[in-house]
């Protein structure tokens, strides 16, 4: 049995950035009782660990517990002769997140500032619009409406036109979604854009209007074919007039997208900071803000 194998391992956050913490590593051996355990290991550059034992007895579980990461775990099968090369990404665990450094109005994009700017009558910030609007969010609602903003800039009908530009003015935000009225074309590209494959028709049941929309009623579900991270839009009408739920299903993605342990979640799947890294990972969105970590 040879004992010669050779993994370099490279560990990165959600923006490709090297995790520059001191991380715990434990091999599970699936054929033979080698089961070796590496403590504080220097993440900050690719590691080299040496004599593990390879080809059909070099099957490891690999689980990597960094401090302010979710630990993940992963398989790999150590080759016979060359390195076995290996790069996992982490997304951040949000109780270590000390705070959030967000970009300033006069950087979001333009379509940005210019939904802030016509959204007078948010729930809780009345009168509040533009620059006034955007910092007296909290910190929550804050990443929440950067998500969903970055990820309907991204989604684009044949038109050319996106789902931001026709989102007239939002009512409400929450962590996870907000309510809008929205121009009634956007239903209409919507629907027409399920025979393109960017929107499917769902069950919209769940989803209910808050109570300062009176007399709307549901008028279709629709979420993109994106396998995790989905955009989810819920309209409802009341004649001429359409407002929308607007929202990021989760869909599972961090388990999924990162190898995430079972169980290691802080908070809700759907939390804002979530949705941030599965955007980030798996479709390269970047909401604009970052992660001060513990």
């Amino acid at each position: 049995m040879a004992q010669n194998g050779k993994l370099k391992l490279e560990l990165l956050d959600a923006f490709g950035n090297r995790v520059r913490e001191k991380v715990d590593i434990t091999f599970r051996n699936t054929q033979l009782t080698h089961n070796p355990v590496l403590r504080s290991k220097d993440a900050s550059r690719i590691m080299n660990i040496t004599d593990l034992f390879t080809g059909s007895q070099g099957i490891y579980q690999l689980t990597i517990d960094p401090p302010s990461y979710h630990p993940v775990s992963r398989f790999v099968n150590i080759n016979t002769g060359n390195p076995t090369e290996e790069t996992i990404a982490f997304p951040v665990d949000i109780g270590k997140i000390v705070s959030v450094t967000f970009p300033t109005f006069a950087n979001l994009p333009k379509d940005v500032r210019t939904l802030l700017t016509n959204s007078p009558s948010v729930l809780s910030f009345e009168t509040k619009t533009g620059q006034t609007l955007y910092e007296a969010l909290d910190d929550i609602r804050r990443a929440g409406v950067l998500n969903i903003v970055r990820k309907t800039m991204a989604t684009r009908f044949t038109t050319e036109k996106s789902v931001l530009t026709l989102i007239k003015e939002i009512r409400e935000l929450r962590g996870d979604r907000f309510f809008a009225v929205v121009e009634r074309e956007l239903r209409e590209e919507v629907k027409n854009s399920t025979n393109t494959g960017l929107f499917h028709s769902v069950d919209g049941q769940l989803h209910h209007l808050p109570g300062q929309f009176i007399g709307f009623e549901q008028a279709g579900s629709f979420k993109t074919d994106d396998h995790f991270g989905n955009l989810q839009v819920t309209f409802f009408m009341k004649g001429d007039d359409c407002v929308a739920d607007i929202d990021i299903d989760d869909a599972g993605g961090l388990g999924h997208i990162f190898q995430v342990l079972r169980n290691h979640f802080t908070g809700s799947p759907t939390h804002p900071y979530n949705i941030h890294e599965i955007l980030m990972m798996h479709q390269h969105l970047d909401a604009g803000y970052r992660f001060n970590l513990s």
